[in-house]
C-alpha cells in the first residue's frame, strides 16, 4: 500500500526520525491560517507548497489546468494562497503519470529547510528495502540526493553505497556510523546521521515497510539532518497488525476497478493489454499470461478469484474484466484442486446468462477435480464458449482469435 508524503513522514516522525514539519490542507481557503501555523510552529517565513499524490517527480511536473508545478515555493505568507491555487484540484502530469493527470487532492505545506548558516546545505539519497536475492534488507544511500537514483546507478555508479542489514541481529551501531562516513559527513552532522539512519531503520522494520524512499535527506546549514521527503510503500499482508495504517489508504489513488476487485475479494491487477486472464492461484496466472504473450497476445490483467468460483464470484471478475475496452478475448484457466471443475463451469455458464453474454470471444480450459463433466458442461451449455484441455490448445485458440 502505497502512502502520500505526509502520511510516510507522520510514521518517520513517530520513530524519533527528524522531518521537515509541514500541515496539510485540502480546501484553498485553510491555505493562510494553517501557513500561519506552521509559523509559529517552526518559526519559518517561506513555504513549501507540495502536491500530494501518488507519483514521484512532482517538482518537475506540470499541473495540467495553470502550468504550476507541483513542488513551489512560497516566498511569504502572502504568496502562499496563490500557489496553492495553481495546485490543489487540478491534475499532475509528471514523469511516473503515463501522460495522464492524477487530480491533487490535497497539497502539504512545508516549512523551508533551506535557509543560510554556517555551511551550505546538502542533498542526500537513502532508501531501506528488501534484497530478495540475498534475504536481508538493505539501506541505500548516495551523497547525489535529490537526483533520480536511477540516473545516478547509470552515469556514477561508484556514488551509490549499500549496507546489508544482518536479519540476526539488526542494525548495528557501527553500520550507522559506516553510512555517516562514507556520506563525508563529520562533527553534528555526522552525530544527526547515526541518529537519523537508526531511527530510520527502526520506523521501516516497526510498521513493516516494503520500502522506505527519502531523497533527499537534507544536511541543513547548522547540521541537522532532516527528512525533504518521503516515498513510503507498506506491506499489504502485514496491515492486520497496523489498523492505523490501514485507514490510510487512499483509494482515489488507485485504479478504480483494482479497487472494486479489492472489495469483491478477487486480486485483480490492470495491464496495457488485450486478452483477458481468469484464473486461481498466483502461478497458474503467471504462466497463463506467459503463454497469452507466446500466442502473439498481450494479457489485459491479471485476475485469481481464488478457491471459490461461484456465479456471482465469476460474473464480478467478468465485469471487472469487460470495464477495459482493449480486451479482445478472455481466457479462463482453473485448475480444480480445492474446487471441482464442474462447479467452476457451472459458475461460468450462470455468469453467462445472467449477463445475456459476454461480447468478446470466451475460451475456458478447466483441469483437476472433475475436468470431463465441466468439459462436458461447457460444451453442451449452448453458450458461445470454446472449451480447451490442454494450455497450448487453449493458447492456440487465442491466436486464432487474435490474428
Amino acid at each position: 500500500m502505497n502512502l502520500h508524503e505526509y502520511q510516510g513522514k507522520s510514521i518517520l516522525k513517530s520513530f524519533g526520525v527528524a522531518i521537515q514539519e509541514s500541515v496539510v490542507i485540502d480546501a484553498v481557503e485553510d491555505a493562510v491560517s494553517k501557513a500561519k501555523e506552521l509559523t509559529e510552529q517552526t518559526g519559518t517565513e517561506w513555504y513549501v507548497v507540495k502536491a500530494q499524490i501518488h507519483a514521484g517527480g512532482r517538482g518537475k511536473g506540470v499541473v495540467e489546468e495553470t502550468g504550476s508545478h507541483g513542488v513551489v515555493l512560497a516566498k511569504g505568507i502572502d504568496k502562499v494562497e496563490e500557489v496553492v491555487k495553481g495546485i490543489l484540484g487540478g491534475h499532475l502530469e509528471t514523469a511516473q503519470t503515463n501522460g495522464v493527470g492524477k487530480k491533487v487532492n490535497k497539497v502539504m505545506i512545508a516549512e523551508d529547510v533551506y535557509y543560510p548558516g554556517e555551511s551550505e546545505p546538502s542533498e542526500i539519497y537513502m532508501s531501506v528495502l528488501m534484497d530478495r536475492d540475498k534475504g536481508r534488507n538493505v539501506i541505500m544511500y548516495s551523497t547525489e540526493g535529490g537526483m533520480d537514483i536511477e540516473t545516478v546507478a547509470e552515469k556514477t555508479p561508484e556514488l551509490i553505497f549499500k549496507e546489508e542489514i544482518d536479519p540476526r541481529v539488526g542494525l548495528q551501531g557501527f553500520q550507522a556510523r559506516k553510512i555517516a562516513f562514507n556520506l563525508g559527513l563529520s562533527g553534528k552532522a555526522f552525530k544527526e546521521m547515526t541518529k537519523f539512519v537508526s531511527a530510520l531503520y527502526a520506523s521501516y522494520e516497526g510498521c513493516d515497510a516494503s520500502m522506505f524512499e527519502i531523497n533527499p535527506v537534507l544536511k541543513t546549514s547548522d547540521n541537522k539532518v532532516i527528512a525533504v521527503d518521503a516515498k513510503v510503500t507498506l506491506d499489504d499482508t502485514a496491515l492486520f497488525r497496523h489498523k492505523e495504517y490501514a485507514e490510510m489508504r487512499d483509494k482515489t489513488e488507485e485504479d478504480p476497478a483494482e479497487v472494486e476487485a479489492d472489495e469483491a475479494g478477487l486480486n485483480f491487477v490492470k495491464l496495457d493489454g488485450n486478452v483477458g486472464c481468469m484464473v486461481n492461484g498466483a502461478g497458474l496466472a503467471m504462466a497463463t499470461m506467459d503463454i497469452i504473450k507466446q500466442s502473439g497476445g498481450n494479457p489485459a490483467n491479471f485476475l485469481d478469484v481464488g478457491g471459490t468460483a461461484d456465479a456471482a464470484r465469476v460474473e464480478k471478475a467478468f465485469e471487472i474484466i469487460l470495464k477495459d475496452d482493449n480486451v479482445k478475448a478472455i481466457l479462463i484457466n482453473i485448475f480444480g484442486g480445492i474446487v471441482r471443475c464442474d462447479r467452476v463451469a457451472q459458475g461460468i455458464v450462470d455468469a453467462y446468462k445472467n449477463m445475456g453474454g459476454i461480447p468478446v470471444p470466451l475460451i475456458v480450459r478447466l483441469q483437476g477435480t472433475n475436468a470431463e463433466e465441466a468439459k462436458t458442461l461447457i460444451d453442451e451449455s449452448g453458450l458461445d464458449v470454446q472449451s480447451a484441455v490442454l494450455l497450448q490448445e487453449a493458447a492456440d485458440k487465442v491466436k486464432s482469435i487474435l490474428s
